[in-house]
């Protein structure tokens, strides 16, 4: 039995310093350049944006891993005990590696809660490159099939060619969209972290801060007039839908301009606020520097709006998107 856990802790061990070691290419992330994709350079910028995401995260767990190595060599003696320990303690580390790096470095409460506050700017202004880098990407794609549609009904390009370079589109789309699932694993995975630090820094945790900031319910309203629902809410986004004046949809206040719509066939995205009759309720104000309660309220809210952004994505490259009558 003896011999199975210590088989066992090696081989996690071994798992765990080979990821740490493992850093994939950028021709395996995203394949090679063939010359043909106009969306590179989106492409390009999406996957930049995903580095900083990795390294932090493998950080956290080598340092439970060795943590856990440790404690276990001390408590046993013996080598077999040190490789328990690191299994344990890699389990654990990815939640944990980063508070108690702050313990660490930190001479007090108020030194800790003033470095997590410049760790949850630095992440929270890299969340919204991300972002943008995947939005930027997905309109590209989006634009793309639209003006391949706008060739055919000009009369330029026949419709069997059109929907081959539409399936090519998709494929694209889709390989995007795991792409940014895979970011967005890693954000979640350092979104662990930094909600540890959150729960055992801030009074009443994230739960407190997600209740104090939770957004209003939408609302259901109809436009004033016919709108046209953009993927990202940036008047050259992609148009992924329409509502006609008069037809019923749910609402929710969005940045600064724009209404977050969701119609009842399920399309998500934004369209001008003034197409709508006005409502009550403001957008989230922007983290102020060194407010670690509002720094990291604006955290959970940014990474949920990139998780839903890629979530809606996925919806969309399954549902009809890239056939020549969308």
């Amino acid at each position: 039995m003896a011999r199975h856990l210590v088989h066992r802790a090696t081989a996690v061990f071994a798992a765990s310093l080979m990821l740490a070691g493992c850093v994939s290419t950028q021709a395996g992330r995203i394949g090679f350049d063939d010359g043909r994709d106009a969306c590179r350079p989106q492409l390009l910028a999406l996957d930049s944006t995903g580095d900083f995401y990795g390294e932090q995260i493998l950080q956290g767990a080598a340092v439970g891993a060795l943590t856990g190595a440790l404690v276990g060599g001390l408590a046993t003696g013996r080598w077999q005990g040190a490789l328990i320990g690191a299994a344990v303690g890699g389990a654990g580390g990815a939640a944990v590696g980063y508070y108690a790096a702050l313990q660490r470095q930190a001479g007090d409460q108020q030194a800790l809660v003033l470095q997590l506050s410049g760790d949850l700017g630095r992440e929270n202004a890299q969340l919204d490159r991300t972002l943008v880098a995947f939005n930027g990407l997905m309109d590209c794609r989006l634009n793309a099939a639209d003006q391949i549609r706008l060739t055919v009904r000009n009369g330029r390009l026949d419709r069997s060619t059109a929907q081959a370079q539409l399936t090519e589109i998709r494929a694209r789309f889709i390989n995007d969209v795991a792409l940014a699932q895979s970011i967005n694993g890693r954000i979640a995975a350092r979104g662990a972290e930094f909600d540890t630090a959150i729960d055992a820094s801030v009074p009443g945790g994230k739960a407190a801060i997600q209740t104090a900031s939770l957004r209003r319910p939408p609302v259901r309203v109809a436009p004033r007039r016919p709108v046209d629902i953009k993927f990202s809410p940036s008047p050259t986004s992609a148009s992924i839908g329409t509502v006609a004046a008069g037809s019923v949809v749910a609402v929710r206040p969005g940045p600064p301009g724009f209404t977050e719509v969701q119609t009842a066939s399920g399309v998500r995205g934004y369209a001008p606020a003034d197409a709508f009759p006005t409502q009550r309720g403001t957008v989230a104000p922007e983290a102020r520097d060194g407010d670690v309660r509002s720094l990291a309220a604006t955290n959970i809210s940014r990474r949920e709006n990139f998780a839903a952004s890629v979530n809606n994505a996925e919806r969309l490259a399954q549902a009809g998107g890239f056939e020549l009558t969308s």
